[in-house]
């Protein structure tokens, strides 16, 4: 897309509304069943050109929902400035058609003050987000990570005032243990601030969230659930089906290492991928399918480098008549 081209976004983007989104837990926001991440390929080193391609194809396809962190980058703040230029560059006429969520958890800036789950931090790394973002409120703010050092009370309540303060819509945990997150719903319902959404990473090959009892809690208490990762970082991919390539994430050694590919996985991905293709799919579409076909599950959260890659997710929400529970 020419960077002089002024942005007219697809008039048909909502046309596959009934298989495009989902109700999130029993609240009243539908979720696209594909999120867009902007954890990778959207830093300072990352072309903006690129950038404003894949998020005006994801966006001209109906999805809506665009998620950020403070630390995103590299380095950290690049993704949410990367997002703040794109939303004065084409998003902003359709900033009440978006849903963008931040978090706060990991490691920010020196000092005791940003990292973990202190009030303190929480309310100075949103306001160092809006700044980035160049937005006037945030739909959603996460606790990034639980904090065991800080009671949970002073990180819950710091939810609640955000959204008090109308930084925020609505809140949610990431990667809570089960206890801490049966703590976090019941402080913020009773306060009035009902937890919209849990974010764990839950694909073919890590089902800890269905193992520890986080989805069934989700699904009990009308929590709404996004897995990140859906594709182990590339794994369920046909990416690594032959080895490391020398362009890949992995080869890298950055968040994926080649120590990961061990030649027990390498006989799983490809015996996963053999399943896959005798029924008409990609690896990352049946991975997909299977994490969207969990119960509880909202939405499955994608990070890309193309409008190609998204282009392959978005199979995964297509009508399909057989069921992908046979695959693994």
């Amino acid at each position: 897309m020419d960077l002089k081209e002024r942005y007219v976004a697809n008039p048909q983007r909502y046309d596959n509304s009934e298989h495009m989104y989902r109700r999130c837990g029993r609240g009243g926001l539908l979720l696209p069943k594909i999120s867009f991440g902007f954890w990778k390929n959207f830093g300072y080193a990352d072309s903006y050109e690129r950038s404003r391609s894949i998020a005006s194809y994801a966006f001209d396809r109906g999805i809506v929902h665009f998620d950020l962190a403070n630390n995103y980058g590299p380095p950290y703040g690049a993704g949410e400035e990367t997002f703040g230029r794109l939303m004065d560059d084409i998003f902003r006429p359709y900033r009440d058609e978006l849903f963008i969520s931040t978090k706060a958890g990991y490691d920010m800036w020196p000092g005791p003050y940003g990292n973990w789950g202190s009030r303190k931090y929480l309310m100075a790394s949103l306001d160092q987000s809006l700044r980035r973002t160049r937005l006037d409120y945030a739909d959603l703010f996460y606790s990034h990570r639980y904090d065991p050092e800080t009671p949970l009370e002073e990180t819950l309540q710091a939810l609640v005032d955000v959204v008090r303060q109308g930084k925020a819509l609505y809140v949610g945990v990431s990667r809570w243990p089960l206890e801490a997150l049966k703590t976090a719903e019941r402080y913020l319902r009773e306060r009035d601030v009902p937890l919209l959404v849990y974010q764990g990473r839950l694909n073919m090959l890590d089902r800890a969230p269905v193992e520890d009892g986080v989805l069934e809690f989700c699904r009990e208490k009308g929590i709404g659930f996004i897995s990140f990762s859906p594709l182990a970082q590339g794994l369920l991919t046909d990416r690594y089906l032959n080895g490391v390539p020398s362009d890949s994430r992995m080869a890298r050694a950055s968040s994926l290492r080649p120590s990961a590919l061990t030649p027990e996985l390498l006989a799983k991905l490809r015996e996963l991928n053999s399943r896959a293709a005798a029924r008409g799919e990609s690896l990352a579409e049946a991975a997909l399918r299977w994490v969207l076909d969990q119960p509880g599950v909202t939405s499955a959260l994608v990070g890309v480098s193309s409008a190609e890659q998204l282009a392959t997710n978005l199979k995964a929400i297509e009508p399909k008549s057989r069921e992908s529970e046979s695959l693994v």
